[in-house]
């Protein structure tokens, strides 16, 4: 599993994974949502701490800078 997340799309994952746990857990989203919100968050979530997003590998996207990219492999 090669990395293929960066450091602000990283930071940005995880922020949104938190954004989202706060709306979910404030009750601002009801019914069948916070089920949609709360995949997204663990998607999210792990996405940012593993920095590999299998989503990225068919669409060849690498948001890492080019020097982190030959030391991934």
């Amino acid at each position: 599993m090669t990395k293929n997340v960066g450091l602000i799309d990283r930071v940005l994952r995880i922020i949104l994974a938190i954004v989202a746990a706060l709306l979910i857990f404030t009750g601002t989203f009801t019914g069948g949502w916070i089920w949609v919100l709360g995949i997204v968050a663990v998607i999210l979530l792990l996405t940012g701490l593993t920095c590999y997003c299998p989503l990225y590998v068919p669409l060849k996207i690498s948001t890492l800078p080019k020097k982190d990219k030959s030391e991934s492999t």
